[in-house]
């Protein structure tokens, strides 16, 4: 170097330390500043060009038009091009005039030149790349500056020695020179305009961090205007931005499929090429089903063979997601490397500043110099760090966001196999936890290279400072790590343990909610109380034990870098007695132990997270790869001409291990023509139509549908959205061919009475139409749809008999609507049979006879002995034609009261093939994570129309805008105070203040520790020993441990009053939901009460406690820094108060606008999960109709709508770390400065003390503003919870003091004396002034139009609605005057839907145990139980799927009609048992009743007339009140309303 700044006038060595170093007054020479110093810059450029030339080949934005700041920016760097190319002509012209300048004169005039060239080029290429702001080009004019201010002041300082200039020119080129390249730097800080071209920004609301500049993005500054928003008012949803293109759904989802095929194919190929036999997970589901129907099994002796080949590879999901996602995590390795090297500078410094203090002779500006770089260092560290997270934690979004779109879509095209062995609600946790998990580990994976990075380093640093002593601390560290994972692991085990119990007590409550009513009718709560209370018991139990885990690994966490301190000091001083601890030994240590800390303690977590994302990974991988519907298993495209539909020798299964359940198929189904399929329960009706749609596995044969399909499924799929979105199905609306639709499906006269006619919003699953209603709204789906041909699996069984004939005539029957089309009708009922053109009867899955009506009579078979059993005699059939204009006039006037049906029919959805039988999970799905973060805080605020699972009701205004459940309302504001005080108040005071005072205790000893240390190092060597280190190193010990058991008694008494806390709130919980009204119920959607049972108990359980124990750790930490600043340098006073200031509002801003945020996330969540499980629900429907791609569309939409506010979610993070650190920062900064300022009265060990301190605090106070807003997010669950505690209740169950007399009712008379009722205050009444009364004995048949308020009578005889006025008497006791469960327990009633709850047949039938094991077999034999259950192997212990999903439709109501057989009471209820029933298995119950209850009051809410037409006497009911009340033939003779009806059913 020396030779290149030559002799000439410079004739200055390169470097100097006397003129830089050991002075007051320091400068560099300038050889120093005109080589190195200028070349800086230029080197950086050209390091960094490469890089930044490939990133920009990529990302093009199309380009900007040149504007003024453009051309302003290029003529700087051309001036500054020129004004080096002078300097560099000034030097040729000395070397022509004879006064050789130094080489280095040449040297950095042509470097400076070129690189100023070429970054003038660089803002042009930038230019028509469309970058707005080059963050390349500020760091390289922000190096320029930086490196000529030290020219700058020196080239002054020389001019005021010397008196003179000594270079004019020179000295007048410099400062040209520094001027343009301070303006070119200012110039650099402003945007440019969007790119020209670039697509049009059509966002009403885009995110500005697109737009931001790179000063901008660097400190989040984007960010601020959305948090001054959120801090003036509530953000809602129209404040949120819309997603940046590369995070929207259709883009991610699609790069993740498009590689997901890609490895699939090379699976394929692997598996091909490894030879035919392999059956692979993947293996086309044609090639497979080929085999098995041919027959060809492959015998046990073979498998072994295949067996030792290698096995068929499945796709690797792993690979997939590498290939989508690797580049971007690359990206951010190279931040995380940059900030782990910085990590290490601070102590490095620290050692400098301690021997700066210990040497009084230094010059101060060295300290200042120290004490400036610390702070520089510790921004920089934390601009890198958020970049990082910023970078890596959108990533962790994308991954969640791909992994939903993908398993969504695979969801939808699932073989019914695959659907039957994983449930919706395993399907949904796929969704939810398993993509959530890959979410969650993003951040911590480069931990898997840096960690051991910063451990090396950290170990390299300490052995220079400490020497092999170091050994010894690390071998505690090391001996450590098993420990932690030791404890890590049996946490784990709990964790799973736990789990279990909560998937089963949550499993359990989904199923009470699903059969409450249930359960209410038959008196059976405190049973089930029981069962969940001892699932919470064992779930209680764990947590204990997980909590005192976690009490000894947060002591292990707090003691390590203690321990390790101590060990390591302890060993140094002991080893050799010439070792002398001073400050800087010990406090550089100590910070370096401090970084050594994060990496070990992260690393088991880490591990333990990483083996869940790969349980996550396999399952996922799994699911992807199951078998997928073939669609070419429908041929759509050719037929012979004239017909619709033809299966030609089909065989069908549900599954490849069923048997099959349609064999040897032959179908002809002429174009246009009405076909019936009849037969049977489980003779494969249903499944013929699933095979015609393509929803069945085909082993052989061939099946032709010409023209599209339109499909109406036995138990009709109704979507979360108004009514008239149902019938359009995605179609665009034609208003006549609407109206035409509506009225067909005699849907006019439920449009009156909903509240927003067809605008009025269906809540989930149909649930506030009443079973009538929805299959006609599935029907009218269909008429619209106009499709080729229709699919009608049973659509009549659900409605009233009239209107079954309305709904023939009009769509189904030869002059219907659909006259012209080819209809496929599966029907149970006999009386339209004669209008069909031809019949197909099926028996076991077989075509048994086809033929028409007349020809399958006189044929005699087992079609005509059916017909003659069920049929009502000829001479009756005639009247069948008159009787068609009556039936239209009768639907005119068919008012339905809709809310009384929410109640009355409430059958719940079913897919339509039996073994998905969809009662289905029921409400599994709200488990994951359903709802909001915050409801009813502060006022209530509405907002637009949320998912099924977030709408509760004043039943007026509900009236009023067409909405049956309210939204659940987003809570706003603060959390109240009342809230934390409840919680306190579970825990326990006194617990809660014995915690604050550990807290305070243990502060105290780690403080004194510390001071113990800094006492220590500054003890002078006597003769370079220390004397009585003995004694020091044992206090030292003792205040150590003191702190780490005042940590361990804290976090046991944590445990012990969060645990408290969660058994009191869920207890009082479950008891007070479990004596709430049915209203209650039918308001609120059991997703709702449910999430009060999952997500908020599980964070009452496990995210309160460690929140709020983080919280408290933080809090004291950055109290005892302050301390301990304060104490060493008083001086630190005056700037503790602007920085809290600003820390204050920084903290205000943040918290209110991160809640807001996370409770619109939490808001949006939910939809999506909802959408799955309704998608799942209804995916052959969605199948049939062939909206597969709206669907996915749909979901899309979602899913991005959620990202809207996880995105500023995650950046608010980013936004506060970056402003809370710089608190921090400044700490550290005014640390040093100040024990600069004040060295003359500073001890070297109290500058180590109170800077070693400083350093840890910008973590403890970004901590504890996070842990803040945690808890105010988390502790909203104790309020949640705390609001379904204390909702009105029903009456009591047992009233002390006035119970029924033993063994009443003996007579079983009912008597109704005025009485009328309403469902809920505000509504009407439905039934008005009732007075009626039934002798012991009677049997009475109860019938009237939809919403007539026959079902509300039966409601009001168990008291599941109380009187509005009027009085019951049973036997002459007024029921009001007893418990509701000795009522309930003496009356019997065989509901509308059979609802069973999963566990043992037993329990299903006799949950409290009271009837022997002969009266059970008793009551099954009386019910055609008995053959059933015997032929299971465990026979009474036979266990029900959720909601009793393994017995067929028939089968669930024998075991209601077994249950009702058991009790025996006097009175039985029967509510519109036989709707879903075949006729042959309604005889069976008929006659059973009829023979067993001989003597009992039977009351019966008939559909089907012919039921009742032996009955007592017959109460026809009328708007709610009687109409008719006599014997049958009576009021046939009356030609009342009666003489109508059974006139339609061809009774009369």
């Amino acid at each position: 170097m020396d030779t290149l700044c030559g002799s000439g006038e410079l004739g200055s060595k390169f470097w100097d330390s006397n003129l830089s170093v050991h002075t007051d007054n320091p400068d560099l020479t300038p050889c120093f500043q005109n080589s190195l110093l200028a070349w800086v810059p230029c080197i950086y450029l050209w390091a960094a060009l490469p890089c930044y030339l490939f990133y920009l080949q990529y990302h093009r934005q199309g380009y900007i038009v040149l504007s003024h700041l453009s051309r302003l920016k290029t003529a700087l760097g051309v001036l500054l091009w020129c004004v080096s190319w002078t300097d560099l002509f000034y030097s040729f012209h000395g070397l022509v005039h004879g006064w050789a300048p130094a080489p280095i004169f040449f040297v950095t005039p042509l470097v400076v030149g070129i690189t100023m060239l070429l970054a003038t080029l660089l803002i042009q290429y930038e230019r028509l790349r469309g970058v707005q702001s080059s963050g390349v080009l500020i760091v390289f004019w922000f190096l320029c500056v930086v490196c000529g201010i030290i020219p700058f002041r020196s080239k002054i300082l020389s001019a005021m020695t010397e008196g003179k200039i000594l270079d004019p020119f020179r000295f007048t080129t410099f400062y040209i020179y520094f001027a343009l390249v301070l303006f070119s730097l200012i110039l650099s800080c402003f945007r440019e305009k969007p790119p020209f071209f670039s697509p049009k920004n059509v966002d009403p609301n885009p995110c500005p961090e697109a737009e931001a500049g790179f000063l901008s993005r660097l400190s989040f500054w984007w960010f601020t205007k959305l948090a001054i928003h959120g801090y003036r008012r509530p953000l809602e949803e129209r404040d949120l931005w819309s997603l940046n293109k590369e995070d929207r759904s259709e883009t991610v989802v699609q790069r993740l499929l498009e590689a997901w095929k890609q490895q699939q194919k090379q699976a394929a190929e692997h598996s091909a090429s490894c030879g035919p036999f392999l059956p692979t997970a993947s293996s086309s589901p044609t090639r497979r089903r080929a085999s098995a129907a041919s027959g060809r099994t492959v015998s046990g002796e073979d498998e072994e063979l295949l067996g030792a080949r290698p096995r068929a590879r499945e796709p690797s999901f792993l690979k997939t997601l590498l290939a989508t996602f690797g580049p971007g995590y690359l990206i951010s390795s190279c931040f995380m490397l940059v900030q782990d090297l910085l990590a290490f500078v601070n102590p490095q410094l620290l050692s400098i500043l301690i021997r700066f203090i210990s040497n009084p002779t230094a010059p101060n500006w060295w300290g200042f110099l120290v004490a400036g770089l610390m702070f520089v260092c510790s921004v920089m560290q934390t601009l890198i760090l958020h970049q990082y997270y910023h970078c890596i934690f959108a990533m962790g979004l994308r991954v969640r966001t791909g992994i939903i779109g993908v398993i969504y879509r695979k969801a939808l095209v699932i073989t019914n196999s695959v659907k039957r062995e994983s449930a919706v609600g395993e399907m949904v946790n796929l969704m939810s936890v398993d993509a959530q998990r890959f979410m969650d580990l993003a951040p911590f994976l480069n931990l898997l290279w840096s960690g051991p990075l910063q451990i090396i380093l950290a170990l390299y640093f300490l052995w220079q400072n400490l020497g092999p002593s170091v050994l010894a601390g690390l071998a505690l560290m090391v001996l450590l790590i098993p420990l932690n994972g030791v404890v890590a692991m049996k946490m784990r085990a709990f964790q799973v343990e736990q789990m279990k119990f909560k998937d089963s007590r949550i499993k359990l409550m989904s199923e009470i909610l699903g059969g409450i009513k249930v359960l209410k009718l038959y008196a059976w709560e405190p049973s089930f109380v029981q069962q969940v209370e001892g699932i919470r018991q064992s779930e209680l139990r764990l947590l204990r034990q997980a909590a005192y885990l976690h009490a000894i690994s947060t002591f292990i966490w707090v003691c390590t870098p203690f321990l390790v301190t101590l060990i390591t000091l302890g060993v140094y001083v002991s080893v050799d007695p010439n070792n002398v601890l001073d400050a800087e030994k010990a406090f550089v240590s100590v910070s370096l132990f401090n970084i050594l800390k994060n990496p070990l303690s992260i690393l088991p977590h880490l591990l333990s997270g990483l083996t869940q994302t790969s349980v996550s990974l396999k399952r996922i991988q799994h699911f992807l790869s199951q078998d997928e519907l073939d669609p070419q298993c429908v041929e759509r495209k050719t037929i012979a001409p004239g017909y619709a539909v033809i299966i030609d020798n089909g065989t069908f299964t549900w599954a490849q291990d069923l048997p099959p359940t349609l064999h040897s198929l032959d179908i002809l189904v002429p174009k246009g023509a009405l076909v019936a399929v009849v037969g049977p329960v489980g003779c494969g009706k249903s499944s013929l139509v699933s095979a015609l749609l393509g929803e069945m596995e085909k082993l052989e044969g061939k099946v032709y549908v010409k023209g599209s399909v339109a499909y109406v499924p036995q138990q009709a799929w109704i979507q979360n959205c108004t009514l008239q979105e149902n019938v359009l199905f995605g179609k665009a609306l034609d208003p006549k061919r609407y109206q035409r639709a509506l009225e067909a499906c005699a849907l006019l006269a439920d449009l009156e009475v909903l509240p927003g006619g067809d605008k009025t919003e269906i809540g989930e699953k149909g649930i506030n139409l009443s079973g009538g209603q929805r299959q006609r709204v599935s029907l009218a789906r269909a008429v619209y749809s106009d499709a080729d041909i229709f699919l009608l699996d049973d659509p009549l069984s659900a409605v009233d008999s009239h209107v079954a004939k309305h709904i023939f005539d009009q769509v189904i029957g030869p002059e219907g609507v659909l006259a012209n089309k080819t209809r496929v009708l599966v029907t149970h009922g006999i009386s339209f049979l004669p209008q069909t053109d031809f019949i197909i009867v099926l028996a076991d899955g077989q075509v048994s006879e086809v033929g028409t009506y007349s020809a399958l009579l006189q044929r005699n078979g087992s079609f005509a002995n059916f017909l003659h059993n069920y049929a009502p005699s000829k001479d009756e059939e005639h009247l069948e034609e008159d009787s068609r204009p009556a039936a239209l006039e009768d639907a005119d006037d068919e008012e339905v009261l809709l809310i009384e049906d929410t109640l009355s029919s409430h059958t719940d959805l079913m897919d339509n093939e039996p073994i998905t039988y969809e009662v289905r999970k029921q409400f599994m799905r709200q488990l994951s994570s359903m709802s909001s973060d915050g409801e009813g805080q502060g006022r209530p605020v509405s907002r637009r129309r949320l998912g099924p699972a977030e709408k509760v009701v004043p039943a007026l205004e509900a009236k009023a805008n067409g909405m049956l459940i309210e939204e659940e309302k987003v809570g706003m504001g603060k959390v109240k105070l009342s809230v934390f005080w409840d919680y306190a108040k579970a825990v326990g005071l006194w617990t809660t203040f014995v915690i604050c005072l550990l807290y305070v205790g243990q502060s105290a000893s780690a403080i004194g520790a510390n001071i113990w240390l800094s006492a220590w190092t500054n003890e002078a060597a006597v003769g370079g020993r220390q004397n009585n280190t003995s004694q020091r190193l044992g206090v030292y010990a003792t205040l150590g441990i003191l702190q780490g058991l005042l940590v361990v008694l804290s976090s046991i008494m944590m445990t012990v009053g969060c645990v408290r806390a969660a058994r009191l709130l869920h207890q009082a919980l479950l008891h007070n939901k479990m004596h709430s009204p049915q209203s209650f119920f039918d308001t609120t959607p059991s997703g709702r009460i449910l999430n009060r049972f999952s997500k908020d108990i599980y964070v009452i359980d496990e995210v309160l406690a460690p929140t709020i124990l983080m919280l408290l750790n933080s809090f004291f930490t950055s109290v005892s820094t302050l301390v301990v600043v304060v104490a060493s340098t008083p001086l630190f006073a005056v700037v503790i108060l602007p920085l809290a200031v600003f820390y204050i509002l920084v903290q205000r801003f943040y918290v209110a606008t991160s809640r807001q945020l996370k409770r619109l996330e939490s808001v949006s969540r939910s939809p999506i999960y909802s959408h799955f499980s309704e998608t799942v629900t209804g995916s052959s429907v969605i199948r049939a109709y062939g909206r597969s791609q709206d669907f996915e569309a749909i979901s899309d939409a979602k899913v991005d709508y959620n990202l809207r506010s996880c995105y500023p979610n995650i950046s608010s993070n980013r936004w506060l770390g970056v402003r809370v650190e710089f608190v921090g920062n400044c700490i550290v900064f005014f640390a040093a400065l100040f024990a600069v300022i004040e060295r003359s009265r500073l001890s070297p060990g109290m500058v180590g003390l109170s800077v070693s301190y400083a350093l840890q605090v910008t973590f403890a106070l970004n901590w504890m503003i996070r842990m803040l807003s945690d808890l105010e997010s988390n502790i909203v669950a104790v309020e949640r919870v705390k609001e379904y505690s204390s909702t009105e209740t029903e009456a009591p169950w047992v009233v002390k003091g006035s119970p029924p007399p033993a063994g009443w009712p003996t007579q079983g008379e009912v008597e109704f004396q005025n009485y009328s009722v309403r469902y809920r205050p505000g509504l009407d009444l439905v039934l008005k002034d009732l007075s009626l009364r039934v002798r012991g004995g009677e049997k009475v048949g109860i019938v009237g139009r939809t919403g007539a308020g026959k079902s509300s009578m039966t409601l009001c005889l168990f008291r599941i609605l109380e009187a509005a006025e009027g009085k019951i008497y049973i036997d002459g006791l007024n029921v009001a005057d007893i418990g509701l469960h000795d009522l309930r327990s003496q009356l019997t009633i065989i509901p509308q839907d059979p609802i069973l709850f999963s566990g043992t047949l037993r329990m299903n039938l006799d949950p409290f145990g009271n009837y022997s094991e002969d009266d059970i077999w008793r009551a099954l034999e009386l019910s055609h139980l008995h053959t059933f259950v015997s032929s299971q192997p465990a026979g009474l212990d036979f266990l029900c799927s959720e909601g009793g999903e393994n017995l067929s439709v028939g089968q669930r109501q024998l075991v209601c009609l077994a249950r009702a057989l058991l009790r025996k009471s006097r009175i039985l209820v029967l509510d519109e048992a036989t709707a879903a029933i075949d006729l042959e298995t309604d005889d069976l119950i008929q006659a059973t009743i009829r023979t067993q209850f001989e003597t009992c009051t039977v009351l019966t809410i008939a559909h089907r007339l012919n039921t009742i037409m032996d009955y007592t006497r017959v109460l026809v009911l009328d708007k709610g009140t009687v109409a008719e009340f006599d014997s049958p033939t009576n009021l046939i003779a009356a030609r009342g309303i009666f003489y109508g009806m059974a006139r339609d059913a061809g009774l009369a």
